[in-house]
């Protein structure tokens, strides 16, 4: 069931209010149960999770009844701070909003209507927008403290003090020795007050918005007080005007919007009319109508609680979405998602990866670098016999090379002039340890030159070829013998 919590009304009207809901459910299916308490017999505890804890202790047919409950919504109707009755409870004010809790009207109305001055600024910027001849607000003048009292304003005036209500703390100063003593007292409560020019009234105005139901009353002083408000009057309903309705209109869009409003003016004996101050839901009701306007509260809080409920299961509904695994999808895959789109990545294509780096495939030009000094030995060279073939290029066709290298049918014809250049390497070895003069370069480079060309020679290969096996391996010794000689000749130097 949800509960509706009315904390703020009157007890003497409680058996009016539970009447006005009974019977009624949110969105045709949960019951309304009513509790019904003044501030002062309320506290509560505010938790950031949106929970709100409400003790009530209170007073029925005398006897002290204790609750405790969860409001899921509050009916404000009654004044959150009174300076004339010493009486501030913002404070429940503040707990409610803090823990989120619905209202009529909205908590942050109620507590900016806590300082009439700081509504009447509203009311200022309306004239500034609507003209004084559609929004006619009264001229008022605002003082912080009693020590700014000092400019006097012309006579009579009325000055209120502080934030009150039904008349209290507004006093009728005719002139300026007065005017001081009203300072004095201002002193003496240290809090502000402000000052309007005193108006012969001939009535009083009071047009009040409940939800879309409209009524304007017209009450006049029999007794004859300045105030029309103490002392006996006569109150009646007047036709709703097109000028009165802008009335209400206007003000019930301050502060995000007021569903229950009231404006007052005063109707002066010149013909002029003077709006003097708002009120919201915690304005009295007046007239023979009192029992039809708690009727319209009731739909208004209905209507208000079946938005908040709708909005409270929608987030329900939700809420599954925001369980650990309905928060992957909102977390962690926009992430994986972008990084597997961004240029540096091939989605989809794990394999394809491996391929792309290429860029460390690119020292090719060191090993082309290290071929060419090879025509030039340097003492670094780690591989000797290396420096042996690679000469060849520049000196002979490469035409016969791979013929040997691919000639499987003689690896001896191979593995021969490696073994016998191991020799050979270790005397290169040294001759490089010391560079050769150019004048013996020369000699040196043509011997190497013919051992190649009598190794290579087309001749030699057709005659190991076509000789039997003696003539094969003298073949063989008599090129060892060449090779020796001519690498012999060549280093004899």
């Amino acid at each position: 069931a949800v509960s509706l919590s009315l904390p703020f009304i009157s007890p003497s009207v409680y058996c009016c209010v539970a009447k006005v809901f009974r019977g009624k459910k949110i969105l045709g299916e949960y019951d309304i149960k009513v509790e019904q308490a003044e501030f002062s017999e309320v506290n509560l505890v505010a938790h950031s999770n949106g929970t709100c804890n409400v003790d009530m202790q209170v007073i029925r047919g005398g006897t002290k009844v204790v609750r405790s409950f969860r409001p899921d919504f509050v009916l404000v109707r009654q004044h959150a701070f009174s300076m004339a009755q010493n009486e501030d409870f913002r404070n429940l004010i503040i707990g409610l909003q803090y823990a989120g809790v619905p209202s009529v009207n909205t908590l942050d109305s109620i507590y900016n209507l806590c300082d009439k001055p700081w509504a009447f600024s509203q009311l200022i910027n309306n004239q500034k927008r609507l003209g004084s001849d559609k929004f006619p607000l009264i001229n008022q003048t605002f003082y912080p403290n009693y020590r700014d009292m000092i400019t006097t304003p012309s006579f009579p005036v009325v000055v209120k003090i502080g934030h009150a209500h039904s008349g209290m703390g507004k006093v009728k100063v005719d002139n300026v020795s007065d005017f001081q003593d009203i300072a004095s007292v201002v002193a003496i409560t240290q809090t502000y007050c402000t000052t309007e020019p005193f108006v012969d009234a001939k009535y009083d105005i009071r047009v009040q918005k409940i939800g879309a139901d409209y009524k304007a009353y017209m009450r006049t002083s029999i007794s004859g007080n300045w105030k029309s408000n103490t002392g006996s009057a006569m109150l009646e309903q007047v036709a709703m005007t097109d000028k009165y309705k802008l009335w209400v209109d206007t003000c019930s869009e301050i502060f995000g919007g007021l569903d229950i409003c009231a404006v007052k003016a005063i109707c002066g004996k010149d013909g002029n009319d003077y709006i003097t101050e708002v009120v919201g839901s915690s304005m009295q009701l007046i007239g023979d109508h009192q029992a039809e306007d708690r009727q319209l509260i009731s739909e208004v809080v209905l209507a208000k609680m079946n938005q908040a409920l709708t909005t409270r299961s929608s987030s329900a509904s939700r809420s599954p979405a925001r369980s650990p695994q309905g928060q992957k999808p909102t977390t962690v895959q926009p992430q994986q998602v972008t990084e597997l789109c961004s240029p540096s990545a091939s989605p989809g294509k794990p394999k394809d990866l491996p391929p792309k780096p290429t860029p460390p495939a690119k020292p090719i030009p060191p090993v082309r670098r290290n071929s060419k000094p090879q025509l030039q030995p340097k003492p670094q060279s780690p591989t000797p016999p290396k420096a042996f073939p690679k000469p060849q290029p520049t000196t002979q066709p490469q035409g016969p090379e791979p013929t040997l290298a691919s000639d499987a049918t003689h690896p001896a014809q191979v593995q021969s002039p490696a073994k016998s250049s191991q020799p050979s390497s270790n005397v290169q070895a040294q001759a490089q340890a010391k560079p050769p003069s150019p004048s013996q370069n020369p000699d040196k480079s043509q011997s190497l030159t013919n051992a190649f060309n009598a190794f290579s020679d087309s001749s030699f290969f057709r005659g190991v070829s076509g000789s039997s096996g003696d003539g094969q391996e003298e073949a063989k010794a008599e090129t060892i013998r060449n090779l020796r000689k001519s690498f012999a000749s060549l280093f004899s130097d």
